[in-house]
Parts: C-alpha cells; sequence; structure tokens
C-alpha cells in the first residue's frame, strides 16, 4: 500500500463544498445524507431517495455531480469512510507501514501535518467561522468545554486560554457519571465546545443530544468524517487527522482552535486585556513565573 499525506475529499466534504452549485433537489438530498451521516447513503437507491423526498434519478445525478462513476461508487466510498472511522491503533499501525516510502518518520510525519492543516484551512468557510466566533464572544452566555478520552487535552488547552478571555467558562469533568449535573445548569443561547474524533465517543454524542434539546448552540470540533454530534451542531469544524502512526493527528484541530480562541480575543479585547492585566498582576503576586528583573 502506498503510503499518503492525506486522502482525497471525504462524500461529506463534497457535499458541503458543492453545495451550492447543486439544484434545490440535490441540496435536499445533501441535506438528508449529511443528517444521517453515512449510514443512509449506504441504503439501497430506493430508500435513499424516498427518505430524502428526491426521486432516483436525482440520487444518480448527484452522485456524478461529486465526481463518482454512479451510486454503488459512492457508496463504496462511504463503506470505505466508516471502515476508516472503526479503526483502532493497531490497524492503523499496519495500514500506514505497509508498503511506507523510503525517509525519516519525522520528515513524513511533518508532511503529513502540514498538508493536514492545509486541507483543514481551506475547507473551512470564513463566514461560518466567524458566526461560531461571535458565539462564544457573548458577555452573558456560559461556555461549556468538554474532550474525549484523547481529544480531552485540546479541552483543557481551550478552556484554559477562553478562561483568561471571559468569564462563566466551564471544564467539564472526565466522569461521564457526573454530566447531567452540567446539563442542568445550562440554558438556551449558552455555548458547548466539544471535541470528538475517529472512534467517537457515546458520552459525549449524548451529551451534545441533551444539550441541544436545552437549546445550547454547539460548537463542535472533528475529524473529517464527522462525529455523529454533528447532528444538532450550530457550527462543526472537520480537521484531517491521519498520519503515519497507531494515533490520529490532532494538530489541524488545534490549529482550528486557536484560531477560534485568537478570534474571540480580538472580538472581545477591550474586557480581555483588563481581564489579562488583573491575571498578570495575580501572578506577580504568587511569583509563578520566574522574573529576571
Amino acid at each position: 500500500m502506498h503510503e499518503q499525506v492525506a486522502g482525497g475529499p471525504t462524500v461529506a466534504e463534497r457535499l458541503r463544498g458543492d453545495f451550492e452549485a447543486l439544484t434545490r433537489a440535490e441540496r435536499q438530498l445533501a441535506d438528508a445524507l449529511l443528517e444521517n451521516y453515512p449510514m443512509l447513503g449506504l441504503e439501497s437507491i430506493g430508500a435513499v431517495a424516498a427518505k430524502a423526498g428526491v426521486s432516483m434519478p436525482t440520487v444518480l445525478r448527484m452522485a456524478r455531480k461529486l465526481g463518482f462513476a454512479g451510486f454503488p461508487d459512492m457508496q463504496a466510498a462511504l463503506r470505505a469512510e466508516l471502515q476508516a472511522t472503526l479503526s483502532n491503533p493497531i490497524a492503523k499501525h499496519d495500514q500506514w507501514t505497509s508498503g511506507a516510502p523510503e525517509g525519516h518518520i519525522l520528515s513524513r510525519f511533518g508532511a503529513a501535518a502540514a498538508e493536514n492543516i492545509r486541507q483543514t484551512i481551506q475547507r473551512i468557510d470564513a463566514a461560518d467561522f466567524d458566526a461560531a466566533v461571535r458565539l462564544p464572544a457573548r458577555p452573558h452566555c456560559h461556555v461549556d468545554v468538554v474532550g474525549g478520552r484523547i481529544t480531552r487535552a485540546l479541552a483543557d488547552y481551550f478552556f484554559t486560554h477562553m478562561q483568561v478571555v471571559r468569564p462563566g467558562v466551564t471544564l467539564i469533568a472526565s466522569n461521564a457519571n457526573s454530566w447531567p449535573h452540567y446539563v442542568l445548569n445550562m440554558r438556551a443561547g449558552d455555548v458547548l465546545v466539544a471535541f470528538d474524533i475517529r472512534r467517537y465517543e457515546h458520552d459525549i454524542v449524548r451529551l451534545a443530544e441533551m444539550a441541544h434539546e436545552r437549546e445550547v448552540k454547539l460548537v463542535l470540533f472533528t475529524d473529517q468524517w464527522g462525529s455523529p454530534a454533528a447532528k444538532g451542531a450550530a457550527h462543526s469544524f472537520h480537521a484531517r487527522i491521519e498520519a503515519p502512526s497507531a494515533w490520529d493527528s490532532t494538530v489541524a484541530l488545534m490549529t482550528v482552535a486557536e484560531a477560534l480562541i485568537a478570534a474571540v480575543e480580538t472580538a472581545t479585547w477591550a474586557t480581555t486585556r483588563e481581564r489579562m492585566a488583573k491575571l498578570e498582576e495575580l501572578f506577580d503576586r504568587t511569583k509563578l513565573f520566574r522574573k529576571f528583573v
């Protein structure tokens, strides 16, 4: 197997990227496919058409518009994606090392990470990003942040910075048994920032569903296939995560998260600057950081 820096676009990425070029019926079909992705696309063409409320020729036509030879070709791509989302670290390691090209792992990993960032940023709509920034930039809403087994490190990083930028930010504990307590305090208009990638975690999906029921705005950081939590998200950022490793790379996710932090900081700078100044005074009093003068 020839190692690739990053795979081609997923079916979901093609649907989102080509959405404006689709007809009304095709957009209706695209919405239905994304709403129940990828499972609806794996059903028979008649079932897909019926559930989307379109004709079978519309399904065939859109598959070709997306660059596939036909509907079976699109289904094959969806099956491959589904298999990829279920891959465990052992399978991922074997996939990347089988027939890997020569070259130091540092160079190959760096190339993969750089390409992941490039493709991720290229596929994010600037207007959608700006709209996501406006949610946590609002001063009177509360912001909860949650991550999974691996992505909790990203959630912690996001929380630490956002806690400086604005008040009313909570890092949800890793123990899912306590999550209903956090949901109890969520109000309509609050924001839930969640991180969830391949081997999507049931607890995060359930938390997102409960928050959605309380009219909380979900900002989701996920991978190129998309966590099931995206179904109720106000904004979803899909980052490329594949790398020559048994584990996924979160560099692209971190890049988007840091960009969002920087954008919120800029949007709220008048108050954020005051908070930073007061925080620096507190650091000085605790002598947390070493100073040479």
